[in-house]
């Protein structure tokens, strides 16, 4: 297995560089650690800057705990991080790129997206959003189910990377009754309206049930979850309930305009939620 591990030196990419360690000695992979300079800047600049990231990056290879015993590399690029980062992991076949959180900017990133939303849009590769400080294997997560062969997918990969073997996973559902609005608009009682919703969480809890059996999800650790409201917002309700380590999520084959302006679930928690968040792209 190959594990990329994106860094900008900084605090929040230090965490991820730990997290990528305890994944490593976990799938016995190999290790890259990638920094990307700068490129538009004089060629002087960059190669002394090139020097001393990987003076660093060494430095950090030698005295990180999670680091020792594991086959580790560094790379220090010019350009753009986010086709910096892509390059990398396509020349290295990567099987999961960990990156940690990013500071926001918000006219930047609601017409751009911030570097790891950019890698997660065009890249076909996992993404491990590290927010969390990297003590031990995840004891608990989520994985967002809409029904879909993307959520399905996640799950799998999230298994495959052996990133929910140590945890009880939880499988989240949010369904919104289409027709509670038009309910409550018509004045009915609330007795009746309660029934209906009551109806429809039972046809999604045996949609839910149907989609766990026919992927195979049947290990006893995992539980499920069915809430009534919009999908980020049970996310976000479950996470400051339940206090897990890891989300998974799987995103949908989205481009263009659309995905720029109207952005995603993915995306939306990616930009709301502090704890470690694994989104993994369709199978292409």
């Amino acid at each position: 297995m190959q594990i990329l591990a994106a860094t900008d030196l900084s605090t929040r990419s230090y965490r991820a560089i730990r997290r990528a360690g305890l994944l490593a000695q976990a799938n016995d992979a190999e290790l890259t650690l990638v920094h990307v300079v700068d490129g538009d800047q004089p060629a002087d600049l960059v190669e002394i800057e090139t020097r001393e990231v990987g003076r660093i990056l060494d430095e950090q290879i030698n005295i990180v705990a999670e680091l020792r015993g594991v086959r580790c590399r560094r790379t220090v690029i010019a350009g753009d991080p986010f086709a910096g980062i892509l390059s990398t992991a396509e020349s290295m076949k990567a099987d999961l790129i960990l990156m940690g959180a990013h500071r926001k900017q918000l006219l930047r990133d609601i017409f751009v997206g911030t570097t790891i939303e950019r890698v997660i849009r065009t890249g076909p590769y996992p993404v491990l959003m590290v927010n969390d400080k990297a003590e031990r294997p995840y004891a608990m997560a989520l994985a967002a189910v809409d029904m879909s062969e993307s959520s399905a997918h996640a799950i799998r990969t999230a298994r495959r990377l052996r990133l929910v073997d140590d945890a009880h996973l939880t499988m989240v559902h949010a369904f919104s009754p289409p027709g509670k609005g038009m309910l409550s608009f018509a004045g009915l009682q609330k007795e009746t309206i309660d029934d209906y919703v009551a109806k429809e969480r039972l046809r999604a809890t045996n949609e839910l049930v149907a989609f766990l059996e026919s992927n195979e999800f049947d290990d006893r650790r995992w539980s499920r979850r069915i809430e009534n409201g919009r999908p980020v917002e049970v996310i976000s309700r479950l996470v400051e309930a339940m206090k897990p380590h890891l989300l998974v999520i799987g995103t949908h084959g989205r481009s263009g305009i659309a995905k720029a302006l109207l952005g995603s679930v993915t995306e939306d928690v990616l930009r709301s939620l502090d704890l470690d968040i694994l989104a993994v792209p369709p199978m292409r």
